[in-house]
């Protein structure tokens, strides 16, 4: 080898010891923290998720509360009917 190809040998490796080494670790120091930090909000998806899962889990309950709701409906007309009429009936006592 020839002194100027060793000259640029040496500097090449001076420029990547010095400045692509360091720029490389730096770069995957912050890849790194910014893993941890999607782990990190990850877990805290995973917590709001099960929340929210346990509080929903009454909702198919609604149906049949529903179902109830609507067989009730003659019955609750029924009521309305007898308190009407003992109302009258009421109103109609007083009066004589």
């Amino acid at each position: 080898m020839s002194g100027l190809a060793l000259a640029i040998w040496a500097v090449t490796l001076v420029i990547v010891a010095v400045v692509i080494v360091p720029l490389a670790l730096s770069l995957l120091g912050r890849a790194l923290t910014a893993a941890r930090n999607i782990e990190g909000y990850m877990q805290d998806m995973l917590t709001a998720g099960v929340g929210i899962a346990g509080n929903t889990a009454a909702i198919p309950a609604l149906d049949t509360t529903l179902a109830t709701t609507a067989a009730m409906a003659p019955v609750a007309q029924g009521i309305a009917e007898t308190a009407a009429a003992a109302e009258a009936f009421v109103a109609g006592g007083k009066g004589a």
